[in-house]
């Protein structure tokens, strides 16, 4: 594939040591580290130009300011399309990024929305992005991708979707992902299942003593009161 010299990626994503500290499963530093690795892998891939923007290089007081001002910065290097990206969407592929490139050519943008209610992937031409509009959506709400349909049906943005894929947030994203993934890289699998399996063996031991007080409590009454 020859490189495009007006579309970019940006890869839009704390670190996996800042992500460790605001996802407190266990081990969520190692898998964060893996799916980093995985999501640089997928951006190689595509031979795209890409930006990386961390908690180091973002700025802005709120999440709205650093993810508009981190794609404005790279409008301002001369792009005329942006494909954004996370780094915590286990199913992602270099292909759904190069469908999405694909779809720019005849498309104003393209959503890929994730099954929390936000989105995994946004690419968006430079004539169709508002620096004002996109502050006033409900970032990190569940009703973020349908509120940024809206934006672009008022302003007659033709809109292309990408198939619906999970994130990973939370322990129970990590229990769903594992029993509905399609593919990913052996590492990270074995990474998710030993979480799972870790905090199963803690549910059951917290089980066993819980079941253990109630037997005490039910069959120990106490010393006779005497009268």
């Amino acid at each position: 594939m020859m490189r495009d010299s007006k579309t970019a990626i940006l890869i839009f994503a704390h670190s996996a040591a800042y992500e460790a500290k605001i996802k407190t499963f266990q081990n969520s530093k190692a898998v964060f580290e893996s799916l980093q690795e995985h999501t640089m892998r997928l951006v190689h891939n595509t031979q795209l130009p890409f930006f990386l923007f961390t908690e180091d290089n973002q700025i802005g007081n709120s999440f709205a300011e650093r993810f508009v001002n981190a794609i404005q910065s790279v409008y301002d290097l001369g792009y005329e399309s942006i494909i954004t990206i996370g780094n915590d969407t286990p199913q992602l592929t270099s292909q759904l990024i190069l469908k999405a490139h694909t779809e720019l050519i005849t498309n104003d943008s393209v959503i890929g929305k994730a099954k929390d209610g936000g989105f995994y992937l946004l690419g968006i031409k430079k004539q169709h992005f508002d620096a004002k509009s996109f502050l006033q959506l409900p970032w990190q709400k569940s009703n973020l991708s349908i509120a940024l349909h809206h934006l672009f049906e008022a302003h007659k943005v033709k809109v292309s979707f990408l198939e619906t894929l999970s994130d990973l947030d939370t322990l129970r994203d990590v229990v769903f992902f594992i029993n509905s993934f399609k593919k990913v890289y052996f590492s990270l699998l074995q990474l998710l299942v030993a979480l799972v399996l870790f905090v199963n063996q803690i549910s059951s031991y917290i089980v066993e003593k819980i079941n253990y007080f109630f037997q005490l409590n039910t069959y120990n009454k106490g010393s006779p009161i005497v009268v």
